[in-house]
């Protein structure tokens, strides 16, 4: 038996080193597409909710101030007069007058899911027909507004979305792990999972028209979801839409300094893929091909053959990381033994995300669902209808 499992062992490993060896391959290729701008750039309002201040978050607001593209507004959505990023927000207006910015307070709810209620309470305020929703820790390049709109001008696309890459918020380990996870697990894994025919819709970027977003039932109809992206992917490809990527990578800020925060944010994330790809993500466990590497050293008694795996799995996780680094001009992919430890800790999420459906999003409590029906741990939703737009 114990042969056996050593046996199975080392096989998932070689599972998991393909599937991270193709997966980088689609991620050079991905990368090295041109950047594609709209013959005809419509104006555009930028939505962005916004919640409280994370490490970088000022850099990542200030990128969107920075977007090359002729005609666009930013609506900033925040849900209490007393956040601190108001005077984030202040001295970036002050930074660029010319800039069309409105920021909207209003604590009005509309369902359990407060970014998507924010997102409803900035909606109203939008000037344009254009929408594209920003996660609030998100870099972007200058060119990122024009490649998103030339993706969502193509025939029958009714939703863009976007892949990230990971910007560590602080020098701490936990911080270089959860980017290590990001750049190097999650980008070649999504990139592979939709080669295979997954339309997955990544929330750091949601771009479509008004009309769109009105045909599959707005905003309202994802309010009590957690994983409010994926079922509108869902609900626009319903209505016979095309969901697709842009041709740009903007990042994403890893602000966890500690492995609590660190393994409650990556446990809401699990539990949410969970809930609404069950098959998918089971066949996750297959990626941590040095977690299987290790299970293999221990079960076969450190036989010299294990042993060998080991190391030549390191190496060639090491080597795969560092060509994603050259295909998207990150920094180095870090020590080698990172990767051991991100394995160890991603298999501790992913035996964690099993075991209940309760996760944590900045301090209010929610239930990861199958995107088929509100479902919700919080209160029922309270209107507040207080706006205060500052022009």
């Amino acid at each position: 038996m114990i042969h056996a499992i050593a046996w199975l062992a080392g096989v998932f490993v070689v599972i998991g080193v393909v599937q991270q060896f193709v997966g980088t391959l689609l991620v050079a290729r991905f990368a090295a597409q041109p950047q594609r701008m709209p013959a005809v750039p419509p104006p555009v309002s930028i939505l962005k909710p916004l919640c409280g201040v994370d490490p970088l978050t000022e850099l990542a607001l200030e990128s969107f101030f920075l977007i090359e593209y002729p005609v666009f507004q930013l609506v900033f959505g925040i849900q209490s007069a007393t956040d601190p990023v108001l005077e984030i927000l202040d001295r970036l207006r002050a930074r660029y007058p010319a800039r069309d910015v409105q920021v909207i307070i209003d604590s009005t709810l509309h369902g359990s899911n407060r970014k998507v209620s924010n997102l409803i309470n900035m909606q109203a305020f939008a000037k344009y027909e254009t929408l594209v929703m920003s996660d609030a820790d998100i870099h972007v390049p200058p060119y990122f507004l024009g490649t998103v709109i030339s993706a969502l001008q193509q025939p029958n696309v009714g939703l863009v979305t976007t892949l990230y890459t990971a910007l560590p918020g602080t020098p701490h380990l936990a911080t270089l792990l959860g980017a290590n996870q990001i750049n190097y697990n999650f980008l070649p894994g999504a990139l592979l999972a939709r080669t295979l025919g997954r339309q997955d819709c990544l929330g750091v970027t949601m771009a479509l028209t008004r009309q769109t977003l009105a045909q599959a039932g707005g905003l309202q109809a994802v309010a009590n979801h957690l994983g409010d992206d994926q079922v509108m992917g869902r609900l626009v490809q319903a209505k016979g839409y095309k969901l697709t990527l842009a041709s740009v990578i903007p990042a994403t800020t890893v602000p966890e300094s500690n492995f609590k925060d660190l393994y409650l944010h990556e446990l809401r994330w699990a539990r949410t893929i969970r809930a609404m790809v069950p098959f998918a993500y089971s066949t996750l466990i297959l990626q941590m091909s040095l977690f299987w590497a290790v299970i293999c050293v221990l079960v076969s008694g450190g036989f010299w053959a294990a042993w060998v795996l080991f190391f030549a799995t390191l190496l060639i996780r090491h080597w795969l990381a560092r060509r994603i680094d050259a295909a998207l001009r990150l920094s180095k992919a870090g020590d080698a033994w990172l990767f051991v430890v991100r394995d160890l800790f991603s298999a501790i999420i992913y035996i964690a995300s099993f075991c209940g459906n309760n996760v944590s999003w900045r301090g209010q409590q929610m239930r990861a669902d199958q995107g088929k029906a509100p479902v919700a741990n919080s209160p029922a939703p309270v209107s507040t209808p207080s706006v205060e737009p500052l022009l």
